[in-house]
């Protein structure tokens, strides 16, 4: 049973893998410690539920990953998906410390498999979790139970009472009647507005009706809007966020990872009027997949489609709904509703700028495409082997990038630039620091734990002072 009433050294709000790593890490330096998930038991983990691995340094192969992966190459990754826009000394302080934070995770009851194949070609940079986000959840939730950590489900904060920069209290409802919680610290991990359709209105206009969220209605925001009415800094681009193209057949949240399509490089991808509008093999799918998200987003009625034949099926992760198929392009453009003729015309332009080229799946190869626009820089080859397939996409929404600024001790700044004097941030909140535009596969688990694990340490710290 939880007390309400009692005053706890650390308040962590937020249930996912950040507030999960915050958690464990104070109460580890002897900090009694709240968790409040908003989400009830079921749905807890935020977008932790829904991962596959985590991106760290490391310095030697292990008996899951293929080789090292320094310190020096792993930023160098996030400046080019960010395209150099990012806190280099908080990035390069959080990349140094993930290299302790793979094995930490593993003290903390988390096991990891081998790399999954197809297009994800991780298994040197990235760990995988042994059964999936929701296992390495389960595995930190029984460690904070076994640690003595307070856990309260289904308990949104609604209210942050904050006074220069020092956090007071906070107001939770749980059961339908609001309480007071006090704590000496406070660590916000409660993950971006994904959820919240109106507020990504503000800056999407009517398009976001038609995005898709990844995870569940409980990422809205509440408490970052708080935090930033207190006098937080902001940080981080508000259109800008972590989207991949999934199944325009997924429900509207919740679809998880299984209706992520990672077919995109394997063949081309045009609007509703069936025309192409980017480079599908611009670069190895781990560091683009998140980016078609905001490309589809941009299409008239934020849909598209990926058409590829029957040479590329089986190079793919399969995804949780079949490809609509048809023996000729002109049957698949009646059932996908295009017009036939245009459809006809975008892959037979196509097909005639395929240049000759050894096609490696796992590289950059040498299949491109000449006096064809937009190019494809990669892995392009002429659409012709029936049967035809397609996948219907549009934008899934996974986190967005507004967030709170802090320092390299994961602690909030204020918007007069001083650290606040009790109150950190972990995961996707903050991850706007370090993450401007872009994504690569697994940083996001990176960002999440070496930010709990820090801040938590430093709640617990500060607890004590």
């Amino acid at each position: 049973m939880v007390d309400l009433e009692k005053q706890y050294d650390v308040l962590v709000v937020g249930g996912g893998n950040a507030a999960l790593c915050a958690a464990i890490a104070a109460r580890r330096d002897g900090a009694s410690v709240l968790v409040l998930e908003g989400a009830p038991k079921f749905y807890r983990g935020g977008n932790t539920r829904h991962t596959r691995n985590i991106r760290c340094a490391h310095d030697a192969a292990t008996e899951t990953l293929t080789g090292p992966y320094s310190e020096e190459e792993l930023f160098d990754d996030l400046l080019r998906v960010t395209g150099g826009k990012t806190d280099e000394p908080l990035a390069k302080h959080m990349i140094r410390e993930s290299k302790e934070v793979l094995v930490w995770l593993q003290e903390q009851g988390v096991r990891y498999q081998r790399s999954l194949g197809g297009t994800l070609t991780l298994g040197r940079t990235n760990a995988f979790f042994l059964g999936g986000g929701r296992a390495m959840l389960n595995a930190l939730y029984d460690t904070a139970e076994e640690l003595g950590i307070d856990i309260l489900y289904d308990a949104p904060a609604t209210a942050v009472t904050i006074e220069n920069g020092m956090f007071l209290s906070a107001t939770v409802t749980h059961e339908s009647k609001p309480h007071q919680v006090r704590a000496r610290t406070l660590v916000a991990a409660a993950g971006g507005f994904e959820s919240n359709i109106e507020w990504l209105k503000e800056y999407w206009g009517d398009a976001a009706e038609n995005f898709l969220i990844r995870g569940t209605p409980y990422n809205r925001g509440s408490v970052l809007k708080m935090l930033h009415n207190a006098g937080v800094q902001e940080t981080g681009d508000p259109t800008q966020c972590h989207a991949v193209a999934i199944d325009a057949r997924a429900p509207k949240y919740d679809g998880g990872i299984i209706t992520r399509l990672d077919c995109v490089v394997f063949g081309v991808v045009v609007n509703k009027h069936a025309q192409r509008f980017y480079d599908e093999g611009e670069d190895i799918w781990p560091k683009r997949y998140a980016i078609w998200g905001r490309l589809v987003a941009q299409q008239p009625d934020q849909i598209a489609y990926i058409i590829f034949d029957a040479s590329s099926l089986r190079l793919f992760m399969p995804s949780l709904f079949p490809p609509i198929t048809a023996g000729s392009i002109r049957d698949l453009a009646g059932k996908l509703g295009l017009d036939a003729d245009a459809l006809e015309k975008t892959i037979g332009d196509f097909n005639a700028g395929v240049r000759p080229g050894t096609f490696n799946h796992a590289d950059l190869d040498d299949c491109r495409t000449e006096g064809v626009t937009p190019p494809k820089t990669h892995w392009a080859r002429r659409i012709e082997q029936a049967p035809f397939y397609a996948y219907p996409v549009r934008p899934g929404i996974t986190f967005t990038y507004l967030g709170v600024r802090v320092n390299l001790e994961s602690r909030m700044l204020m918007a007069d630039g001083k650290p606040a004097a009790n109150m950190f941030a972990a995961g996707e909140i903050m991850a706007g620091n370090v993450l401007t535009k872009g994504y690569a596969a697994g940083i996001g688990m990176m960002i999440g734990s070496v930010s709990g694990r820090i801040a938590g340490r430093g709640a617990a710290k500060n607890a004590r002072n």
